[in-house]
Formats: structure tokens, C-alpha cells, sequence
């Protein structure tokens, strides 16, 4: 797939201005607007939630926004999210039982949201096979989910790979998001692998030219 789409994760925005930092990457030309809810129990953190996401709806009403939530029993929390303003919305497969997994996405497709589904690094491809052929998108961590700015995991590139591969069989037009680690030298390496959703965090905020690191990342 070669439409590249851009996803900056505000995890790594100045919170201070946040409402400045997001219409900033959008007017760079970022494509959707990342959001990590972290729970502290699924991982060692805890980060924003629903009134987040609310906020951040109501002030830029047109933006796409990728929520990725990285908490224990997402169907308890679907719901609150796409009524909160999720356009998207990613649980994990490690989150829960895998029927509760399935009840959470489809709790999210009832409410007109677009499904992901997350797998962290010691999860196989293979683990995804019951859900390929439903999801708008699957996201591969290219670190260990939790927290930023940590090294990008090269040797995730081969399920990156392995996903695009089955997905182009049962499910061509599911998109593969990667995050985690993404920078200039590293997001060729992702696109290479099949990677057509970039999440980038401090990689795009606190730079000087937020348009310039989004078209390089984007790459031709």
C-alpha cells in the first residue's frame, strides 16, 4: 500500500498547549491525531482518557482521531470512547479473553467507529488470524507498550511483513499501523516492511519544523 498516512501521538505533545500542539501537526499535515489511554494495569502507566478525547473532539471537530487503548477489559470502555469522539479505535489482543476481545470490537463497529486491533512484541502474527478478515486496521508495537521515546524494535519488521502478506489475502484494504520508535531513519524501514500508518511521537513533537519530520516520514 503506498498512501502513507501520518499519526502523531500526543503522549509526546506539550500538555501545557495542547489544543496549539494538535492544530499544529494537522496544519504540518498529519493525518490522524494518535491518543494513548494507558490504564496503569495493562501497562506500567497511566496516561489520558475520556474527557481527553471529548475535549479534543469538541475543539477540532473535523480531526481523525486513532485511539489506542492500552487497558484491561476494553469492552467495559468502547462505548465511552466513540461516544467521547473516537474515530478509530485499537484495543489489545492481550487485554482480554479472546471472546471479550471480539465483543469489544464489535461494541465499536455498532457505534460507527473503525476497529484495530494491537498486538505488543512477543505476540505472534499467527494470534491475529481470527480477526483479519474484520479489521480496518492492525497494529503492530515496535515497542514495548507504555511509554515513549524508547528504541525502535527492528525485529518486529518480519511480523510487520508476515500481517501486510495475509492481510493482502483476506482483507486488502485493512491498513497496518506501526508504533513505537518511529524517526526519519526508521520509518522507511516500517513502509518497506508494509507499514502504511506511522505513529510518531517525540520524533514530530518539540521539533522545530513539524511539516518538514512529517514529510520525511511520509517519505516519496
Amino acid at each position: 500500500m503506498t498512501n502513507i498516512k501520518i499519526a502523531p501521538s500526543i503522549l509526546a505533545a506539550d500538555f501545557t498547549r495542547l489544543d496549539d500542539e494538535i492544530e499544529r501537526v494537522l496544519k504540518a499535515g498529519a493525518d490522524y491525531i494518535h491518543i494513548d489511554v494507558m490504564d496503569g494495569q495493562f501497562v506500567p502507566n497511566i496516561s489520558m482518557g475520556v474527557p481527553v478525547v471529548e475535549s479534543i473532539r469538541k475543539t477540532f471537530p473535523d480531526a481523525f482521531l486513532d485511539v489506542h487503548l492500552m487497558i484491561v477489559n476494553p469492552s467495559d470502555y468502547v462505548e465511552a470512547f466513540a461516544k467521547a469522539g473516537a474515530s478509530h479505535i485499537t484495543v489489545h489482543l492481550e487485554a482480554d479473553k479472546p471472546e471479550d476481545i471480539s465483543l469489544a470490537l464489535n461494541m465499536a463497529r455498532n457505534c460507527g467507529v473503525r476497529t484495530g486491533l494491537s498486538v505488543k512484541p512477543v505476540t505472534p502474527a499467527v494470534a491475529l488470524e481470527p480477526w483479519l478478515a474484520e479489521l480496518d486496521m492492525v497494529l503492530v508495537m515496535t515497542v514495548e507498550p507504555g511509554f515513549g521515546a524508547q528504541p525502535f524494535m527492528y525485529d518486529q519488521m518480519k511480523k510487520v511483513a508476515a500481517i501486510r502478506k495475509r492481510l493482502d489475502e483476506v482483507n486488502p484494504a485493512c491498513d497496518v499501523e506501526v508504533d513505537g520508535g518511529i524517526k526519519p531513519d526508521t520509518a522507511p524501514i516500517a513502509r518497506e516492511a508494509g507499514a502504511n500508518v506511522l505513529v510518531a511521537g517525540s520524533a514530530i513533537f518539540g521539533k522545530e519544523d513539524y511539516a518538514a519530520v512529517i514529510k520525511e516520514l511520509r517519505g516519496r
